[in-house]
């Protein structure tokens, strides 16, 4: 077999439960690279706290251009309680909306799926949740996180005010709304566009901007206009009447949360953080799971390493052009849980407990 050109996927283990759930992932890769004749140059750095606690910072220059050199950044966790009282820029989390902002990753590609053989896992009727299947796509680079004036002063009468200013641009809307009707053609051809039109100038514009991109280039894609308050509610009284989500940064981060929990587990769900694509159809991308550092359970071998497998399955499928291997990938998750291994997470009666390593090690051997 004819081995492809080597590319470097850059893992950031981070902290927490981070690096025992981004191990695992690295032995699916070094799997790849030996059986389907793939050569992938893996590399490896600190970033968040970890990072911190060596270098003083969240992330160094030297990670920050070994992520531009990669073709995919693959990052587990960052954040913990020892951290908390670090002023704001030192604290782990910048290291993430760093790599977000310089790499340019406007999309959030957040899935919230319900597996089969696990509908009893959440809180939801099985009748409401089976057959979950929503992307939802969060814009990452702009809105009330980034928007300038910005900042905590000090007013008059020995008060302080904190100052967030939510703006977006035309091109800003148009390009995450054009991931989201492009991925839409690829489901149920279903898009609904959140956000606060009623009572944010913000918000109007991103409800009018989204159906001029719709009227004008994706005529067949179905669009709904919803405020982002009723889709909280929606999701929970009726969440399957949705395919494709699109929605700015701030709903985006809450409503994909919300989402994520119908499902049972964060153990369980990926995500990916897309830039665009350039002249030769490369793109900057980054993939990680969404459970964050769990503190409380690192070290002890029972974290769900499915959401940073799966990661590694959409970074395989959307930037490296790998889809049988993803399929392969995905299979083998589904055939783990068939089996009835589970993490603690996810543990349910009659069930087989297994740690993070063993559940790793099952997906290979259904790999194979």
């Amino acid at each position: 077999m004819i081995k492809v050109k080597k590319r470097k996927l850059l893992l950031l283990p981070g902290d927490g439960i981070g690096p025992e759930v981004i191990a695992e992932v690295r032995k699916i890769i070094e799997w790849l690279n030996k059986n389907k004749s793939l050569d992938f140059e893996i590399e490896e750095a600190l970033v968040g706290g970890s990072s911190y606690e060596k270098h003083k910072t969240p992330i160094t220059d030297e990670v920050f251009y070994q992520a531009l050199e990669s073709e995919a950044v693959i990052l587990g966790a960052v954040g913990g309680p020892q951290w908390d009282n670090l002023e704001f820029s030192k604290r782990p989390e910048r290291a993430l909306l760093k790599l977000r902002k310089e790499l340019k990753l406007f999309a959030n590609l957040r899935p919230a799926i319900c597996f089969k053989q696990l509908v009893d896992a959440s809180s939801l009727k099985p009748e409401i949740i089976s057959g979950l299947d929503i992307m939802i796509v969060r814009e990452l680079t702009g809105g009330i996180y980034f928007g300038e004036p910005r900042g905590i002063s000090p007013i008059e009468n020995g008060e302080r005010k904190g100052i967030n200013t939510h703006t977006y641009t035309t091109s800003e809307i148009h390009r995450v709304a054009r991931v989201a009707f492009e991925l839409a053609k690829k489901r149920k051809n279903q898009v609904t566009s959140c956000e606060k039109s009623n009572v944010m100038e913000a918000g109007l514009l991103w409800k009018e901007e989204v159906q001029a991109l719709r009227d004008k280039e994706f005529k067949n894609v179905e669009l709904k206009h919803m405020l982002a308050d009723n889709c909280a509610m929606q999701l929970l009284r009726n969440p399957k009447q949705f395919d494709v989500i699109v929605t700015d940064n701030l709903f985006g981060d809450i409503l994909s949360d919300e989402a994520a929990m119908l499902t049972g587990s964060l153990g369980l769900l990926p995500s990916a953080s897309l830039g665009a694509k350039d002249k030769n159809g490369k793109m900057r991308s980054m993939y990680e799971p969404i459970h964050g550092s769990a503190p409380d359970i690192a070290g002890k071998n029972i974290a769900n390493p499915i959401a940073s497998i799966l990661s590694l399955s959409m970074a395989l499928r959307y930037s490296l052009d790998l889809d049988a291997e993803a399929n392969l990938l995905d299979a083998a998750v589904q055939q783990v849980l068939d089996d009835g291994l589970r993490t603690k997470d996810i543990m349910s009666a009659g069930k087989k407990e297994v740690g993070t390593s063993v559940m790793g090690d099952a997906i290979i051997s259904k790999l194979k």
